[in-house]
């Protein structure tokens, strides 16, 4: 197992987009060859739309006739392990360290989602679509992650 995951880690390393997505905090060398392996290649999706939908972070949408649901939930379409990396990224991003979170950007997105008063996991979840539209943004651009 351990020669498999250094292999999957020397491999990644040959990756440009590999470095780009370990300048975010939270995001591991495992995590970050998860996302690559799941995207694949960023350019078949043309909007962070359809990346959303393919991870299953959208919502779906209940509703018949004049009937709207209150309460919607993520779709689970997509890829779950595309879900899963997100998931476990954003939860080590907002995790507080001895100087504070390690990602102040996706902490302070989780703490506004906490005092709209939304549960743990759903405002996990939210934030976990907030990594995505960043992962998008970089992948596309090319550019570094900042910190505010």
């Amino acid at each position: 197992m351990n020669d498999l995951l250094l292999t999957m880690e020397s491999m990644a390393e040959s990756i440009e987009t590999y470095h780009l997505l370990r300048t975010i905090p939270g995001v591991g060398p495992l995590t970050a060859a998860m996302l690559i392996a799941e995207i694949g290649d960023i350019e078949r999706f043309p909007s962070v739309k359809q990346l959303t939908a393919f991870a299953g972070l959208d919502s779906a949408v209940h509703e018949s006739g004049t009937f709207k649901s209150k309460k919607n939930r993520i779709s689970k379409r997509g890829s779950s392990y595309l879900r899963t990396a997100l998931y476990q990224a954003t939860v080590c991003a907002i995790s507080r360290q001895i100087h504070g979170p390690r990602n102040s950007i996706l902490f302070q997105f989780y703490q506004q989602k906490r005092n709209e008063g939304k549960p743990a996991k759903v405002a996990i979840v939210a934030t976990s679509h907030k990594l995505l539209r960043i992962v998008f943004g970089m992948w596309t651009s090319g550019q570094a992650f900042k910190s505010a």
